[in-house]
């Protein structure tokens, strides 16, 4: 695959992002992304999705997806996502999306497939009981971006790869359809703190709601005694911290653990290390760091709950953003027909 230079931006600066509904929302969650999405809807055009299409390339359960879908949009909207500045909705309500996938399946190339870790990685040693759908999630990713030609893409450093295929797949469609620049190239937005927050149990695994162990993440409805107890069981060395940066080297859980303590407080890591180092992480390291999580996360959790015990304002909020979402992709599908060269009456 290739990484050429930008194509001109011919429309809006525009960015599209989503979150799957399939188990709960923790601190990976609001700090890689969420935190992102408020700050970037006060200076782009946003679209924010619940990308439920995905959610299915492993099995759900129907009841508790619908549920999580609600779930999900609660999070957007109690993190401070405004539904009046930014677009809320789910992917499955906006049907241009697995339209546009098909087209682009047939555009994407196997080999690029092939060389994708993710499906590596999720279908393990049973690639032969993997879906088709969990193989080309990477294509349904680059229509969910280029069906409403967004420029600009916060993901997290695992998600690059997709975001380099999906790039691929615009500047492949653009040359073979003669349409050089019909879909842009969209730009990931990586930087920030909290784009690769790692397992309390693991400094080399990324914090994950697939992990078995409930006490690898904090969720984003704990209460304050189990953040608490987790961050009190997370796992570290026996050294204390270290005095200076560079002393985090080789230590991935004192790492990530003052990474959090800095993305939460917005300070730096050597301001945090200016103050706690030296000292062993239980003494006030720890105590600090969960008490940080509870006054950033409860008043949080409390929206959610707020929201989620009215699921009819939730539902208001998702049906008016699909809505707004098909207003913007039914051009874009029609138009990349056409260039495709599909019958319509309209011709």
């Amino acid at each position: 695959m290739t990484q050429d230079s930008p194509s001109p931006v011919a429309g809006p600066i525009r960015v599209f992002s989503g979150v799957q509904p399939s188990g709960a929302l923790h601190l990976g969650n609001y700090l890689g992304a969420l935190i992102k999405f408020v700050a970037l809807q006060r200076e782009r055009e946003c679209l924010f999705c619940v990308v439920d299409l995905h959610a299915i390339t492993a099995w759900q359960d129907p009841a508790r997806l619908a549920a999580q879908t609600r779930e999900i949009a609660a999070a957007y909207v109690a993190a401070g996502v405004d539904p009046e500045r930014a677009i809320i909705f789910p992917q499955s309500a906006v049907s241009e999306h697995a339209e546009l996938a098909w087209i682009l399946n047939c555009v994407a190339r196997v080999g690029w497939l092939d060389r994708m870790t993710q499906f590596k990685e999720k279908s393990g040693k049973n690639k032969e009981g993997a879906s088709v759908g969990l193989y080309t999630y990477p294509v349904l990713q680059a229509a969910d971006i280029l069906v409403y030609k967004a420029t600009h893409v916060p993901v997290g450093e695992d998600q690059k790869q997709h975001l380099e295929l999906t790039r691929d797949i615009a500047q492949k469609f653009n040359h073979d359809f003669d349409a050089p620049s019909y879909f842009p190239l969209p730009e990931p937005l990586i930087e920030g703190p909290g784009a690769r927050v790692m397992s309390l149990r693991d400094g080399r695994a990324k914090m994950s709601k697939s992990d078995p162990s409930d006490q690898s993440r904090i969720n984003l409805t704990d209460d304050a005694d189990t953040i608490v107890a987790k961050i009190r069981k997370a796992r570290t060395d026996p050294a204390p911290l270290p005095e200076t940066v560079e002393g985090l080297k080789d230590r991935p859980e004192a790492d990530n653990l003052v990474g959090l303590y800095a993305a939460l407080s917005g300070r730096t890591e050597a301001e945090v290390l200016g103050e706690y180092g030296g000292q062993g992480f239980g003494q006030s390291f720890k105590p600090a760091l969960a008490d940080l999580l509870i006054e950033t996360l409860s008043p949080m959790a409390a929206e959610m709950a707020k929201y989620t015990a009215d699921p009819a304002q939730i539902d208001r909020i998702l049906a008016s953003g699909a809505e707004k979402a098909r207003i913007l992709a039914q051009p874009v599908i029609e138009e990349t027909k056409r260039l495709v060269g599909f019958w319509s009456a309209r011709a």
